[in-house]
């Protein structure tokens, strides 16, 4: 399987974009890189956060943890890194070798390339009505891992954005700000839409110390902030006693920044240790680590785009350390802006265009419980 880099970060990105035959052919003039890029080591913009870098590193002492890293925390702190913008070259990115994702790659100062990664591509069964054949990876070096790059249609990206937002994170689907708030029925982001449409009034959202049934909290990255906790926790103590002197503003919920990211962990909230995840990306680009059973097995660098699936099926696989470390902002594909084509009105899009911009949302459906197990059953038994 052969590609090629769209971006080098060791070279102006002008120069890899016109390396790149695909990009050459299908990207427009508008697309290319600007001289006040970070990524260009010729612009200056790159040369002031390159002297702000120096400045702040000169007088910190080298840490004797850093000689004692995992391999799996080398590579994050490497792809967390903001400056020098981190090398992509070894992350896997097979729409690089994509023409029909020229104008994606194209958005993106850090790119990988389709061939730094060793992997078997295998066809799937084609669909009725479908245009082009999809295909699938498997990586011989992480048993049970597959994946299935622009697998979801960019209409259906778009109605899975608005379905985990508006649809899912509500009652009686809990989040993880329901153990310190109580959250509206009809959920956060329904309720900041209402406020920005100007239908709703502002309105207070109190702190509680627990929830009273069992919680399953969402990733950080699929919820919005509302108003109202944003400003109570910038507040000094949040105690009952500043209750009263918060004031919230229907501004928009704050997006996950591209430092929100999750750090190398293991699913053990199954009971099924073998049963298949499937994971969907949608918004910005992401590095996705995986790596063996242990944090000392070196990880396999993979970049997620929106409507990539991941699918982590088997022992090894699902019991592998894993890790989002970076979220790569201002990677938006163009199907995610404006109207759809198809009779969206582009202004009911907007806000949640406004939200993507710096967010990667990521859809997973799991097998929690071996089949068979009635999950009430059980806690009624163990119940005194």
């Amino acid at each position: 399987m052969a590609g090629t880099s769209a971006d080098d970060d060791a070279q102006p990105p002008a120069d890899a974009l016109s390396e790149n035959p695909y990009l050459a052919l299908f990207v427009p003039a508008s697309l290319l890189p600007s001289r006040s890029d970070i990524h260009d080591p010729t612009s200056p913009a790159y040369k002031k956060a390159r002297r702000k870098h120096l400045k702040s590193t000169r007088n910190r002492p080298d840490s004797p943890l850093d000689a004692h890293r995992t391999p799996f925390r080398a590579a994050e702190k490497k792809y967390k890194a903001r400056f020098p913008p981190p090398d992509l070259s070894d992350v896997l990115d097979l729409a690089a070798a994509d023409p029909a994702r020229a104008q994606e790659v194209a958005r993106g100062k850090c790119n990988g390339r389709a061939d730094a990664i060793p992997c078997e591509e295998i066809l799937l069964r084609g669909e009725e009505g479908q245009a082009h054949q999809r295909r699938a990876y498997m990586f011989p070096g992480t048993p049970g891992l597959v994946l299935l790059p622009s697998y979801v249609s960019r209409a259906d990206q778009r109605r899975l954005v608005r379905w985990a937002l508006s649809d899912h994170a509500k009652h009686p689907n809990e989040t993880n700000l329901d153990t310190h708030y109580v959250i509206p029925r009809e959920g956060l982001w329904n309720q900041y839409l209402n406020v920005r449409k100007g239908e709703l009034e502002d309105i207070e959202v109190l702190p509680r110390a627990a929830v009273l049934h069992q919680s399953n909290p969402y990733p950080a990255e699929t919820l919005p902030e509302p108003p109202g906790p944003r400003k109570l926790i910038a507040n000094e103590p949040a105690s009952p006693t500043n209750y009263s002197k918060l004031v919230s503003t229907p501004k928009p919920p704050a997006p996950p920044s591209p430092s929100d990211t999750l750090m190398a962990h293991v699913d053990r909230s199954e009971l099924s240790a073998t049963s298949p995840l499937v994971s969907i990306s949608l918004g910005c680009a992401a590095v996705f680590l995986i790596g063996g059973l242990t944090r000392e097995d070196p990880p396999t660098p993979i970049l997620l785009r929106s409507g990539d699936v991941v699918i982590m099926s088997g022992p090894a696989c699902r019991r592998a350390y894993h890790s989002v470390p970076r979220i790569l902002e201002g990677i938006l594909p163009p199907h995610m802006e404006g109207s759809d084509g198809e009779g969206e009105d582009a202004r009911d899009w907007e806000v949640y265009e406004e939200y993507l911009r710096g967010t990667r949302i990521n859809i997973n459906v799991r097998q929690v419980f071996p089949k068979g197990f009635d999950p009430a059953a059980g806690s009624q038994r163990a119940a005194p």
